[in-house]
């Protein structure tokens, strides 16, 4: 990208963006030249200031701003200040997400609509309120995952069919937007050492995570910098040909024959 002043600077909106693949997509995409919306949930531990000082560290600048994408209003109201404040808005990333283990046979409606509100309806919630803001060349990513996106996972069908889902959201939006040179995609992330993958009740946990990198082609499980390089590329012009697509970014292990 070439150098943009302060006004002409392209801006993009991240959810979740206080911890993990989040932060990690702020920090690349203000090393990038984007001002970037940083935005987070109450609920989550995680201090958003520790990814505004990291994005002004990469000489970038951002904002945060509360939003739960459970929430219409909510999600309506983060793209309507960042769009009071810079004016623009040419990139929306939906990553905020949650995981609860929960076997599914005694899974009720109140898990299994809570899950789905955040991890499928808020990446709609997202794409609808970006999406008329967004200009030709303008990008809509969404996160979604190896747990749906390629592989089941038992006592997470709730997960994986939102992961699932926001591939034909994804696929379904670049054919009703792509005539107006707007794209959406979605990246599927394999094993990613995140504060999510870490929680060893709901997800792997340190242990499990060590034990199946040793399993992957790589050696190692990924980095949550390896699938923000992902949204920097996919939101820039070098991905101006790319629309609605699923990357993985799984360091092979999907295509690993099991002996």
């Amino acid at each position: 990208m070439t150098a943009a002043t302060e006004t002409d600077a392209p801006v993009a909106i991240i959810t979740g963006a206080a911890s993990g693949i989040g932060a990690a997509t702020a920090v690349s995409m203000a090393r990038a030249g984007y001002r970037v919306g940083i935005g987070t949930y109450s609920g989550d531990p995680h201090d958003p200031h520790t990814t505004l000082r990291a994005v002004h560290d990469a000489g970038g600048d951002g904002a945060i701003v509360e939003v739960d994408v459970r929430n219409t209003e909510s999600v309506d109201g983060f793209v309507a200040e960042i769009l009071g404040m810079w004016g623009r808005l040419d990139t929306a990333v939906a990553n905020a997400g949650i995981l609860r283990a929960a076997p599914f046979a005694s899974m009720t409606d109140e898990q299994w609509d809570d899950v789905l509100q955040v991890d499928l309806h808020g990446v709609m919630r997202t794409a609808r309120a970006a999406a008329p803001h967004l200009g030709a060349g303008g990008s809509i990513i969404a996160i979604s995952s190896i747990a749906g996106g390629v592989y089941g996972w038992g006592e997470h069908v709730h997960y994986a069919t939102a992961k699932a889902g926001v591939l034909g959201l994804v696929r379904s939006l670049g054919v009703e937007l792509g005539p107006r040179g707007v794209r959406a995609n979605a990246i599927i992330p394999g094993l990613i050492e995140t504060p999510q993958s870490l929680d060893a009740v709901n997800s792997l946990g340190p242990e499990g995570l060590r034990a199946a990198g040793a399993n992957i082609p790589t050696g190692r499980v990924g980095r949550p910098e390896e699938i923000a390089s992902v949204a920097t590329f996919l939101a820039s012009d070098a991905a101006s040909y790319v629309n609605g697509q699923a990357i993985v970014v799984d360091g092979g292990l999907t295509v690993l024959m099991r002996d």
